[in-house]
């Protein structure tokens, strides 16, 4: 959320708010490079919505850490291929089709175990806006394909770039990286991410300015 621009963020409501129909099911997603602040915007619009919208984390579908290090990719967590895109949209696909008799579960991301935790969220038949949030909500490669003609609209946060750096570094530190550390997994890694993530931008419904 642009914290410094309460029309923006009212704006965003606002429009969260018009996609949030009861009787029907529609689907928002929030897509940005690593340390955008969509995890903050998404929670931001499910309390603002109050009981009409939930949250299901493109997060969720990490691989776990003991699978990422047998495939050898532990050291590339956050790329594309340590989730499991399949999961993600076949999960995007059984949401939209919101069967009115069963509640779904999803998972989610813990950051202090830094593993995915099964049925973690209940979206029940009933909630009108499921609002998912990640980096590769509209990456075309592979299974991700899939992902972006099941939402019905798709924002991308544009973040500054300093400012986006600085917020990364500072969550891993939290999450018990050494600063230098935290720095070179950010350099190295989350940037290359960041910049896949970019090259979808044009496919977003919505471009949002994060100051």
């Amino acid at each position: 959320m642009t914290e410094g621009d309460p029309h923006r963020s009212a704006a965003l409501v606002a429009r969260a708010r018009r996609l949030a129909v009861p009787g029907r099911r529609t689907m928002l997603g929030i897509a940005g490079p690593p340390g955008a602040g969509k995890s903050t915007l998404a929670a931001r619009l499910v309390e603002e919505l109050d009981g009409l919208a939930v949250l299901v984390p493109m997060d969720g579908f990490h691989l776990a850490g003991a699978e990422l290090e047998r495939l050898g990719r532990a050291g590339r967590k956050g790329a594309p291929d340590t989730f499991d895109a399949a999961g993600y949209t076949a999960l995007l696909a059984r949401l939209r089709a919101a069967d009115p008799a069963v509640t779904v579960y999803a998972p989610a991301f813990d950051r202090a175990l830094e593993e995915p935790v099964a049925g973690s969220v209940a979206v029940a038949p009933g909630v009108p806006l499921v609002i998912t949030e990640g980096n590769y909500l509209l990456h075309e490669e592979g299974p991700w394909a899939g992902v972006r003609p099941l939402l019905d609209e798709v924002w991308y946060l544009d973040a500054d770039h300093r400012t986006r750096l600085a917020r990364l570094v500072a969550r891993h530190v939290r999450h018990g990286r050494q600063p230098a550390a935290a720095e070179r997994w950010v350099r190295e890694s989350d940037e290359a991410n960041a910049r896949l993530v970019a090259a979808g931008r044009d496919r977003a419904d919505l471009v949002v300015p994060v100051d």
